[in-house]
């Protein structure tokens, strides 16, 4: 990860939730939750539990102690190998899934599969990425980002439908992003 307060120049987090889980309801799990510049205005987005995972114990303490300041006390903190194991959260739980900066990994569909489990029927995913059609200041090597159609694919395999693009150029200039519903 980069220097934390260069991180939070890429993104405006509040818009891009705004986009990307218009309607927030229920309880919601993040997968990798970094410095917490989605946890955090997930946890103000809704009134629902926020599911914060991460594999780093240093970045969970990190967020820990920022929801701490900040009164957010909907957020649960999850030192887990998600990518390894399960998603840490009861099958059919969730209102929504938050998988961002994720899917340049060598098999995103069994991940995918594992955020379908834990949807209740209706729920929605969130998926964002780094472009890769422009040159970004940070991000995983253009050689194996996923092109928005390949994360489209990859949700359809793993059973979501309603898949539609999300333009975030406004308030993620870096990223794109993707939803689909249970």
């Amino acid at each position: 990860m980069p220097d934390e307060a260069l991180w939070a120049t890429f993104f405006d987090a509040e818009a891009a939730l705004a986009k990307l889980w218009p309607g927030p309801h229920g309880d919601a799990v993040e997968l990798g939750s970094g410095f917490g510049t989605f946890t955090l205005a997930a946890a103000r987005h809704t009134a629902g539990i926020i599911t914060a995972l991460d594999i780093d114990p240093a970045m969970i303490a990190n967020v820990r102690t920022k929801a701490k300041a900040l009164g957010l006390s909907n957020i649960h903190l999850q030192e887990h190998d998600f990518v390894a194991g399960n998603l840490g959260v009861p099958p059919g739980s969730q209102a929504h899934v938050m998988v961002y900066n994720l899917l340049h990994m060598e098999d995103p569909v069994p991940l995918l599969r594992k955020a379908h489990h834990a949807l209740a029927s209706e729920g929605s995913i969130s998926i964002m990425h780094w472009r890769c059609d422009i040159s970004t200041p940070r991000g995983p090597s253009m050689a194996i980002r996923p092109t928005p159609d390949d994360c489209a694919a990859w949700l359809a395999e793993a059973g979501f439908e309603l898949i539609k693009h999300v333009d975030l150029s406004d308030c993620c200039p870096f990223h794109y992003g993707l939803t689909a519903q249970y």
